[in-house]
């Protein structure tokens, strides 16, 4: 059995759970709304507050959506209630990030300014100039804009401008050896 895929969810109060048929799940709480139709030989029952996944054989295509059913509905559980949060950081003179309204104005180095919209759910927030904090309920969609973002100036090894996750560690490389006695 799949350690992952055998581990109960429990469903806390204020999060309301809804299974539909064709493993349609739907899931509401504090911090939104989010619902998922998730692969049909999974079998989800919900008893008491308490969620479980089964699988209905041995099949190696049952294995590996045992793990991943479960691990998708827990996302959504945690998302509703918690909420999943990204933070990037910006490095490079002149870089920064202004929040306009619900948009995130990016100076990045063009010759225009980067205007980044949020989709539906999603709240991006500038405290400082070179800080960005993501946060919404989903979170594939959190880190998907997240890795938009980075994309957009993606950290450069020499001398580590760009925008990088926070935390995350930019491998650096040494410049030319230097051309010394050339005129």
């Amino acid at each position: 059995m799949s350690r992952i895929g055998r581990a109960p969810i429990t469903i806390p109060a204020g999060v309301t759970f809804k299974l539909e048929d064709g493993n349609k799940v739907t899931v509401k709480g504090p911090k939104g709304e989010l619902s998922r139709t998730l692969h049909p030989d999974m079998k989800i029952t919900m008893e008491d507050g308490v969620v479980t996944v089964t699988r209905p054989s041995e099949d190696k295509m049952h294995k590996s959506l045992h793990g991943l059913t479960r691990t998708l509905i827990n996302n959504m559980v945690v998302g509703v209630t918690e909420g999943y949060t990204k933070n990037l950081e910006i490095n490079g003179v002149g870089y920064r990030a202004v929040r306009q309204g619900k948009n995130l104005n990016l100076s990045l180095g063009f010759s225009h300014p980067v205007i980044v919209e949020p989709p539906a759910g999603i709240e991006l927030d500038a405290p400082a100039a070179n800080k960005i904090v993501i946060t919404g309920a989903d979170k594939e969609v959190v880190g998907g804009i997240a890795a938009k973002i980075r994309s957009l100036r993606g950290p450069e090894p020499y001398k580590g401008k760009g925008i990088k996750y926070e935390g995350e560690h930019i491998r650096r490389k040494v410049g030319k050896a230097g051309a010394k006695g050339k005129k």
